[in-house]
Formats: structure tokens, sequence, C-alpha cells
């Protein structure tokens, strides 16, 4: 207890002949009392409760701050991090999504019925048979009715498989999609890349806060001037149906 009372006291002495070299005499005593109050206090509390202005207060001087002089106080760089990702999260809260409403059981009877009765048919045949009776099913329900039950969905067609034309065509293809990237203002910008199947090279071809059809085209042309130059040709382009790249590309 002794030597860390005359540490203490050592330190504080230390610190005061340093700020009475820049400072006035009475604003550096009261910066080393407030250090050490702000030392007692950390003794006594683990974690100090904090109000949002208090949080945008200190962040704000934060940016004022050296990363030593940083590293003095109890907002670390990861704490301040850690507030703007929830910042963020609150900011951009979207409504949550029950997902597709679930097939009837009546309509599954009867995809399972055409099925068995018919093994040559397809996926697509008996989603055809369906409409010609009135019922509404993607033909992407009825494969996986299909599939659920143990029934190839693709019964009578031969051909490679997704997995295998990817394998073969992956010199071929790009594939394009959006991610984003919130500032410290809580702005939301998009981020347009493109990705070579067979090398997982990156393109990132722009960032806009507007992703409209018309910059995704020019975005989308500026890339095919690099791989012109390149020397790369590409036949197919995976996407998604976002508004932003569907139909522009």
């Amino acid at each position: 207890m002794a030597l860390s009372f005359f540490y203490l006291a050592f330190l504080r002495l230390l610190q005061l002949l340093l700020l009475l070299r820049s400072e006035k005499s009475e604003l550096a005593v009261e910066v080393v009392v407030l250090r050490h109050e702000v030392a007692v206090l950390r003794r006594q509390v683990a974690r100090p409760a904090l109000r949002p202005s208090d949080r945008a207060l200190l962040a704000g001087l934060s940016r004022l701050l050296g990363g030593r002089r940083l590293g003095r106080v109890f907002v670390q760089p990861a704490t301040l991090l850690r507030w703007h990702r929830d910042l963020v999260r609150r900011r951009w809260t979207y409504p949550h999504r029950s997902g597709r409403p679930g097939v009837p059981a009546g309509t599954v009877e009867i995809v399972l019925r055409l099925a068995k009765e018919n093994p040559n048919w397809g996926y697509r045949r008996i989603h055809g048979e369906l409409a010609t009776v009135g019922i509404g099913l993607a033909p992407s329900s009825v494969w996986a009715i299909l599939r659920r039950h143990g029934i190839d969905p693709s019964s009578g067609r031969t051909g490679p498989t997704w997995a295998e034309f990817l394998k073969s065509q992956a010199s071929s293809m790009l594939a394009c999609d959006f991610f984003t990237v919130d500032t410290v203002l809580l702005r939301r910008l998009y981020v347009l890349f493109f990705i070579e199947l067979d090398t997982r090279r990156v393109y990132v071809s722009g960032i806009t806060a507007n992703p409209t059809g018309a910059w995704v085209t020019q975005q989308a042309r500026n890339l095919a001037m690099v791989l012109a130059e390149r020397a790369r040709r590409f036949r197919f382009l995976v996407r998604d149906r976002e508004r932003q790249v569907h139909g522009q590309l």
C-alpha cells in the first residue's frame, strides 16, 4: 500500500512539473487533480453508465486526441467502433419478414400424385399441368416439393447439374453484387463489385450513395474496357434480382 501511494504521488508530481512548463500553474494543478480523480473512480466503477449525450461528446472529443493520449482515457478506439456499429444497426432496422407462405397440403398431394402417375414428367411439366387447372404454384416450389419427398424433379431430362455447369464454365463467368458501408454520420454508401469465378479476383467498380441504373451501366462499361485490355472474355454474368442491377447488365 505504501509503495503504491509513493508511486502515485511521484507520478502526479512528474505530470505536474511537465504541465507547469507549458501551461498556467493553476490549470496544470487542476489537470493533475482531475487525472487522479479519474484513476480513483476507475478503481471503484468497473463499467460507468453513459448517456447518449455522453457518448456523443466523448466520441467527438476523442477525434481530437492522438493515439498516445487516447490510450489514457477509458473510451478506447474499439469502444468507439462498437458505438458506431450500434448506431448503424438501430438506424437501418428493417421490418421482420415472415417468408413465403406455405404450400397447402392439398396442392402438395396433387403434385406428388402427378409425379407418381407420370414418372417421365419433370417439375416444369408438372407446373404446366397445374397451371391448366388453375393452381398457381411457382416451378421452384414444385421442384422443392419433389426433392423433399425423394422424387427426382428432372425426370426424363439429361444434362449437367448447376454445380457441374459452374465448374466447367467458371473461366467464362463473372458475378456481381453490392455491399454497403456506413459512414460516421450514418450515411449509407453502396459499393458495386465484380468477381471472376475461376480466379476469385475482385473488381471494385465504384461507390455511390444513389446506385441508379445508369450509374451501374456505366460501371459495367468501365469494367468491360479493363477486361478487354486483359484479353479476358466472359459469356455469363451471375447476379441477383436487385433493382440496381437487374435489367441493366
